[in-house]
C-alpha cells in the first residue's frame, strides 16, 4: 500500500497572499522538490486535505491540475493524488526549476543547470552573430549599459541581465530555442540572485558580458561561441563559491 502524506506535512497556515490556488501549488511543490514529500506517496483525501490547508476543494483541485502539467503529480479515480517520480517532472519548465532553486540548490543540480546552458547558449550566441540585425544590437547594448549601471545588486540590473540574454535567444531566431527561453532565463534568475544573496562582494561579470557582445556585433560566430562559453563557466564557478561562503 502507498504511503500517504500525513496531516503534519500538508498543513500550511497560514497562506500567503496572492492567487490562492497559485499559493497552494507552490507549497505542495516545495513539499514535492525539497524532499519533505517523496515520490510515490498519497496525499489526503480531497476533503480532509482541503480542511487541513484552510481552503475549499475548487482551490485544491486548481492547485494539483497545475502540479499535474507540471508532471510533479498524477492523479487517478479512487487511487487520489500520487508523487510522481523526478524522472517524470517537467524539470525545464521556469516554475519547476525556481521551486528547485528555492529549496536548495547543490552541486549536482547546479552542475545539470550549467550544463543546459552549455548545451543551449553558446550555439544561440553563435547563431546570433549571424543572424542579428541592428536593431537588436541597439537593444541588446541598452540592456547591458542598463545592467551596468544599475548592477546586479538590483532588480532593475538583474532585469536588464536577462533582458539581454533573452534578445540573444530572440536574434538567433531559432523557435525551438526560444522555446526554452524562459527556462534559460529563470536558471540565470535564479544563480545571480543566489550569488547576490550569499556573496558580498560578488565579481563583476559585465566584462564577459560586453566581450560576448562585441562578438556577436562584429559578426563573429566562432568568437561569440567562445565568449558564451567563458561567460557561462565563470558564473558557475561564482555560484558554487557563493554557497561554499
Amino acid at each position: 500500500m502507498a504511503e500517504r502524506v500525513t496531516g503534519e506535512e500538508t498543513a500550511a497556515l497560514p497562506l500567503p497572499s496572492g492567487r490562492l490556488h497559485h499559493v497552494v501549488a507552490q507549497r505542495l511543490a516545495t513539499q514535492i522538490v525539497s524532499g519533505e514529500a517523496i515520490p510515490g506517496q498519497v496525499f489526503p483525501a480531497e476533503v480532509e486535505h482541503a480542511e487541513m490547508l484552510g481552503v475549499s476543494r475548487s482551490v485544491l483541485r486548481e492547485a494539483f491540475r497545475i502540479l499535474t502539467a507540471k508532471g510533479l503529480v498524477s492523479s487517478r479515480p479512487k487511487a487520489g493524488t500520487r508523487i510522481n517520480e523526478r524522472r517524470k517532472w517537467n524539470l525545464l519548465d521556469p516554475d519547476v526549476l525556481g521551486w528547485q532553486i528555492q529549496c536548495g540548490a547543490n552541486d549536482e543540480f547546479l552542475r545539470d543547470l550549467f550544463e543546459l546552458r552549455l548545451v543551449v547558449e553558446p550555439q544561440a550566441a553563435e547563431m546570433a552573430a549571424m543572424r542579428r540585425d541592428e536593431g537588436q544590437l541597439v537593444d541588446m547594448a541598452n540592456a547591458l549599459d542598463a545592467m551596468e549601471r544599475f548592477t546586479l545588486s538590483t532588480p532593475k540590473g538583474r532585469a536588464a541581465d536577462i533582458r539581454f540574454h533573452e534578445l540573444l535567444m530572440e536574434a538567433t531566431p531559432n523557435e525551438m530555442l526560444l522555446a526554452l527561453s524562459n527556462s534559460i532565463s529563470t536558471a540565470i534568475a535564479s544563480t545571480t540572485a543566489i550569488k547576490q544573496a550569499l556573496d558580498g562582494s560578488p565579481r563583476n561579470a559585465m566584462p564577459e558580458h560586453r566581450a560576448l557582445y562585441t562578438q556577436i556585433a562584429e559578426a563573429n560566430p566562432k568568437q561569440a561561441r567562445k565568449a558564451m562559453i567563458a561567460l557561462i563557466e565563470l558564473a558557475h564557478a561564482d555560484t558554487r563559491i557563493a554557497l561554499r561562503r
